[in-house]
């Protein structure tokens, strides 16, 4: 790999707010040199990973400095627009516990799987708590999902086949912003979806980083939770939690399996050996069992129906 990649950024003239209209496409006399080094790819197996896919980063969706978001694409370009990978992660609502610079090149591992896999990988970032509070994830989520409609065809996306992976804490947001419709922006729509050791309903024990996001009044839990309205949710659902995971997080996903399969919409379920971070849940460390099959799968089931 060499030294330094040099690719265009495209970037916004002003900044779109997190809860206001989709934002506008990319202006194409806004673009602005910038360059890759080999420092930004050089954590585990990720220069190996990352050879050939270029990073497009800090590409802001939203008002707050944290509404960024990156796009890996494959340096060889394909004859038709790709599927999408849109990655939303997080260890706990209040941040990651890894050190954010490891935090990100492990994250960079999974996008480069994407990319690797004729599709464009998305990262975003979002705000976290305490400053941000419910219902502020979900809506990051779905401003970023607008700016995506809006600009992915710049990478050669094809956002008629958008699957967005929720990660932990990521996953409730997903899963939120998807159950409250009353949450989602023009342009918000996925066309599948991965859920990966979410905690999609919080009780009475939540734990302190659940309450710095959703308030400290437990009687707003069960309307602040992904029920009943994930139940009306009618794209295909990948559901997914470690062996490894806490009895509280395996709960969680064996219920929202449960219920969705009593409500007709029985998800697609995966048991991970191991799940020591989002690239690891995808096998990229060689663990075995992991979502990189029926993510795959899920993806060729998209282009094989043919969207109009």
């Amino acid at each position: 790999m060499k030294n330094c990649l040099t690719f265009f950024l495209f970037l916004t003239m002003t900044a779109a707010s997190a809860h206001g209209p989709v934002p506008g496409r990319l202006p194409p006399s806004d673009l602005v040199r910038a360059g890759l080094t080999d420092s930004d790819t050089t954590a585990g197996g990720t220069a190996r990973l990352c050879e050939q896919v270029t990073f497009s980063r800090g590409l802001r969706y939203g008002e707050s400095e944290a509404n960024v978001l990156d796009v890996a694409t494959s340096a060889t370009k394909a004859d038709t627009p790709r599927p999408v990978l849109l990655f939303v992660t997080g260890d706990t609502f209040t941040g990651d516990r890894g050190a954010p610079e490891l935090s990100r090149q492990i994250q960079d591992q999974a996008m480069c799987f994407a990319a690797r896999n004729g599709m464009i990988g998305v990262r975003v970032n979002y705000r976290l708590a305490p400053a941000a509070t419910w219902p502020a994830g979900a809506a990051d989520v779905a401003a970023a999902l607008s700016w995506v409609h809006g600009n992915i065809d710049l990478f050669n996306g094809d956002a008629r086949e958008i699957v967005a992976v929720g990660y932990g804490a990521g996953a409730f947001h997903v899963a939120t912003m998807l159950a409250h419709p009353e949450l989602q922006t023009a342009g918000a729509a996925v066309a599948g979806v991965v859920l990966v050791s979410g905690i999609y309903r919080v009780g009475k024990d939540a734990s302190e980083s659940e309450k710095a996001y959703l308030g400290g009044d437990a009687a707003q839990y069960d309307k602040r939770s992904v029920f009943p309205g994930i139940l009306n949710v009618d794209v295909p659902i990948v559901l997914a939690w470690a062996a490894d995971d806490a009895a509280g997080l395996v709960a969680q996903g064996e219920t929202l399996k449960k219920t969705l399969c009593g409500a007709g919409h029985c998800p697609r379920s995966t048991l991970l050996r191991s799940r020591d971070g989002i690239a690891n849940a995808f096998g990229l460390d060689g663990s075995g069992d992991s979502l990189a099959e029926p993510t795959l799968l899920l993806v060729r089931q998209l282009e094989a129906r043919g969207l109009p």
